[in-house]
């Protein structure tokens, strides 16, 4: 008979096929849990449920935002009131959901992991998630998410730098949402696209003239085109064989300067 560890793997695999997320996520929480160190199939599992959890919800707030926001313009007080509302009851289940994966990283996944890839991961993770959070809150608990996102920027950076060659796509993934938030939540454009573009580029020199590099360069010529155009060091990632989960690696190259560049992150 599977131990209760294999049965909330296979529930949550199952899960992901309905697309029913918020449980995925609640099966890889009693995962994560356990007393084991996650294996890569676990980690990229967890991703998956919160990323998707999460991500519904941040592209909710963004709509019930523009339309508070249109309301408003419109001089409909109550309609804007309404909307508000309903904001509000997207913002607690946005805390919620960050909160829990934010808990899980600390307490029981950050101290498994004392250097290397799952380290830079889950590092990383927690970086996004107080992201999210800075994205919708407002004063001193956007202030605090800042700061905690910022630091945990900082600290996946120096062990992916130490433990990670330039060419894996976790060390990318890292460098392009750290530029996301640089750009989006410091509101430093300049320093976010120095940063993709030298992940990028570092990645280019490290490659050999093989057929991935060409593919490479071609795609980094195509992006480049306006104001702070960068390739998508994820798109990088891709061409370089990295992860294979849709959280982590989203094949379509796109700009961190223009465009939508929420779906994936």
């Amino acid at each position: 008979m599977a131990d209760a560890k294999s049965k909330n793997v296979y529930f949550a695999k199952l899960a992901e096929q309905a697309e029913r997320y918020d449980e995925m996520a609640d099966y890889m929480e009693a995962v994560g849990n356990a007393a084991d160190e996650l294996g890569v199939e676990e980690r990229n599992l967890l991703s998956v449920a919160y990323k998707n959890a999460v991500g519904s919800r941040r592209a909710a707030w963004r709509i019930i935002s523009s339309v508070e926001q249109k309301e408003t313009t419109k001089g409909n007080e109550e309609q804007a009131s309404y909307a508000k509302e309903f904001r509000g009851k997207v913002e607690e289940e946005l805390r919620k959901i960050c909160k829990a994966i934010l808990t899980l990283l600390d307490a029981k996944l950050i101290p498994k992991t004392p250097s290397g890839e799952s380290k830079v991961f889950y590092v990383k993770m927690k970086a996004d998630y107080y992201r999210y959070i800075a994205e919708f809150t407002t004063d001193d608990e956007k202030k605090q998410a800042t700061e905690d996102a910022k630091k945990a920027y900082a600290d996946a950076t120096t062990v992916a730098e130490k433990d990670l060659v330039v060419t894996h796509p976790i060390r990318l993934g890292l460098a392009l949402n750290y530029s996301v938030f640089m750009y989006e939540v410091l509101s430093n454009p300049e320093d976010a696209c120095k940063m993709a573009r030298t992940a990028f580029e570092d990645a280019i020199a490290e490659l050999d003239t093989s057929a991935r590099a060409s593919a490479l360069r071609s795609s980094a010529h195509s992006a480049q085109r306006g104001m702070c155009v960068v390739t998508n060091p994820l798109n990088v990632a891709h061409i370089l064989g990295g992860a294979d989960r849709k959280a982590e690696v989203n094949p379509t190259p796109a700009p961190i300067c223009e465009g939508d560049v929420h779906t994936f992150l």
